[in-house]
């Protein structure tokens, strides 16, 4: 599962939503199947900017959230879609879920531990790398190759960290 948003504040008393989406087009998450972390099915239509209405899909259908309180029980629910709901991604693209786990090697091929996050507060995606908890930033100077099919990213350590390896 890939996430894909996260539902925010309630707007006005209708059961309305901000949502956040973490797609590179904001409309096109309506366009995937949506669940939330408890397995909760969501569809979601946009009414302006962020702000969308909100439908659980039940076994007996879609039971639209039209109350406000509901509206804040959902906020910081993280909405994600299956993975292969997903376009695939052009030539040297890729989704960042997807390098979560690959082997990490220096530029000599020496094992220096896997991937065991991607963060990106805002201010740049970094990669945590593992044993250790070190952050490389997620830039072509400190990341030259990742090699999907192979299963390994190439990472030059920034000078201030020290690396044991795995």
């Amino acid at each position: 599962m890939i996430l894909m948003g996260v539902i925010g504040k309630p707007y006005g008393v209708r059961g309305y939503v901000r949502v956040n989406a973490f797609t590179a087009e904001a409309d096109a998450l309506a366009d995937y199947p949506l669940s939330d972390e408890a397995g909760r099915r969501f569809s979601l239509v946009w009414l302006h900017d962020n702000v969308a209405r909100l439908s659980e899909i039940t076994s007996a259908g879609p039971r639209l959230i039209t109350d406000r309180l509901e509206a804040e029980r959902l906020t910081n629910t993280k909405l994600f879609a299956p993975r292969d709901a997903l376009p695939p991604p052009d030539e040297d693209e890729f989704y960042l879920a997807d390098l979560v786990g690959l082997r990490v090697v220096d530029e000599g091929g020496a094992a220096l531990g896997s991937i065991a996050a991607v963060h990106d507060y805002g201010a740049g995606t970094s990669l945590e790398i593992t044993p250790g908890g070190w952050l490389v930033p997620f830039t072509r100077a400190a990341v030259p190759e990742i090699d999907l099919i192979a299963g390994l990213v190439k990472v030059v350590p920034p000078p201030e960290v020290t690396v044991a390896g795995p």
